[in-house]
């Protein structure tokens, strides 16, 4: 009976859809352009790919530049004309690309939805936050989320330090990171952190480094009075600079900071060479545990509070999937790819967890030294990095925007999230939740869209000058008022007038 209720309520979810896109054209064929969130070639794209061609009868084609790039090969396949059906862009791109025509308006699709007349929604108003003068250019299937850092306890031990409260007890253990062998291997070769740039390349920029910027901001905001202005020209970035030409000076930072992507950071800190890591919260805590194990290391992290004065940590405007205005049928790749990401059934279950025998499986079998029992589920050995398991495929399933279908788990198929979810990530998430405040989506305006990039590379030239001792910050901000202040002020006049 159980499995006889579970095909109906599958039926009934299929029937749904159809009877939804019942006049809307279903595309042959959707192709999509990615970053490294989604299943990679090495991770079993393949297998990904022709699992959803199986679930929806559409050829999907995937474009996937490496993530550390994705940006870069993204503005030039934008810039070449030939684009895609559907993008995935972070907060800065979508304001730019919705302001500039790239993206096409999605609104009316999803008012309509089979996904928000579900009922399944658990947090609506994350897609309402994505809205730009009142129109809807993007979704998103979960939270945005943002990084805490991670303090090795192994290394705190090693020194005979509590994890810090402050900016000095920060400090100092930086220094003891530095100098009193954390690693035990009587070298002194490590150094307290690293991270992918002295700024961030995507709203918030300043997640990876927040006990160095605290309370400053390098790009637009808007302040307490409710007006729009340039961070980067206000005091705070002083004191920020300083603390970043401090640790870098001191060694504490890694000197290859300004050229690292992501994964050069997770192998430094997997690898010993750094003690803090700061990284996205939740899944991620596990994901460093289980590297860190594979790899011989304690894997033992203490997640840190903000420093004592510091405004929080940023959860950041989720990343959005968008269709271009030049895809020749929006409304049927709305219904058929974005309206298919949470149906609450298979669709959905495969962006979160994958695909079966490939990144997930309920067969008995031993996976690294953990035995399943048949019908047990559980995540495979990763496939580009053996002696880990996967988490998660592209959705997070603890921070997703909509619920399963009732009756889709039962008994004997239960939800994954009640077995898989770990303290770590728990705590991770909790802390997280509690101490930090919501990232501002900036909308675009042209002012900003012809001077906004030329400025960014500025700010960020300057910001890596001033932290690697190459330029004070007086000479940096005469520099900038130099070359870039009259397009700050422009930018700053445009937001305001269309507030």
């Amino acid at each position: 009976m159980k499995k006889l209720l579970t095909l109906v309520l599958a039926l009934v979810l299929c029937m749904s859809m159809f009877t939804a896109s019942a006049d809307v054209e279903k595309p042959e064929k959707i192709t999509i352009f990615i970053d490294g969130t989604v299943v990679t070639e090495p991770n079993g794209q393949a297998q990904f790919e022709a699992k959803w061609e199986e679930l929806t009868g559409i050829d999907l084609e995937i474009i996937q530049p490496d993530h550390d790039a994705y940006y870069d090969v993204l503005q030039q396949q934008i810039a070449s004309g030939d684009w895609p059906d559907v993008l995935i862009l972070s907060s800065t791109y979508y304001a730019a690309y919705a302001n500039e025509g790239v993206l096409w308006d999605m609104t009316e699709a999803w008012e309509n939805s089979a996904t928000k007349n579900s009922g399944r929604m658990k947090n609506e108003s994350v897609i309402d936050g994505l809205k730009i003068n009142g129109r809807l250019y993007g979704f998103a299937d979960g939270i945005g989320g943002g990084c805490v850092t991670y303090v090795k306890k192994a290394w705190l031990d090693a020194v005979n330090m509590e994890a810090p409260t402050n900016w000095e007890e920060y400090a100092a253990m930086c220094d003891a990171f530095v100098n009193n062998d954390p690693d035990g291997d009587g070298v002194k070769d490590t150094y307290a952190l690293t991270a992918a740039g002295f700024i961030g390349t995507e709203a918030p920029y300043i997640n990876y480094l927040p006990e160095f910027y605290q309370d400053a901001y390098p790009s637009f905001y808007m302040n307490a009075e409710g007006k729009w202005v340039d961070g980067f020209s206000e005091p705070a970035m002083k004191a920020a600079l300083e603390r970043l030409a401090e640790g870098y000076a001191k060694g504490w930072i890694d000197p290859t900071t300004l050229t690292n992507g992501t994964k050069d950071c997770r192998n430094k800190f997997y690898d010993d060479t750094t003690g803090v890591f700061t990284y996205w919260a939740g899944t991620w805590a596990t994901n460093l545990k289980n590297n860190l194990i594979s790899n011989n290391r304690d894997p033992e992290l203490v997640p840190l509070a903000p420093l004592a004065g510091a405004p929080g940590y940023f959860d950041r405007t989720p990343p959005v999937w968008a269709i271009t205005s030049t895809c020749e049928n929006p409304e049927g790749v709305f219904t058929w790819f974005i309206d298919t990401i949470l149906d609450g059934g298979d669709i959905q279950f495969l962006w979160t967890y994958g695909v079966e025998n490939v990144h997930w499986s309920r067969k008995a079998e031993t996976v690294l030294g953990v035995e399943y029992a048949e019908g047990q589920f559980h995540m495979a050995e990763n496939l580009e990095t053996p002696g880990t398991a996967y988490t998660k495929n592209h959705s997070d399933p603890v921070s997703t925007l909509a619920y399963f279908a009732d009756g889709y788990y039962t008994d004997e198929f239960i939800d994954p999230v009640t077995v898989m979810i770990q303290p770590e990530n728990v705590a991770s998430s909790n802390l997280f939740a509690a101490n930090s405040r919501a990232a501002w989506l900036v909308p675009s305006t042209d002012v900003m869209s012809t001077y906004n990039g030329d400025l960014t590379t500025l700010k960020n030239e300057l910001i890596a000058k001033v932290a690697m001792g190459e330029m004070t910050y007086d000479e940096a901000m005469a520099e900038y008022a130099k070359q870039g202040q009259a397009w700050s002020d422009m930018i700053v006049e445009s937001l305001n007038a269309a507030k």
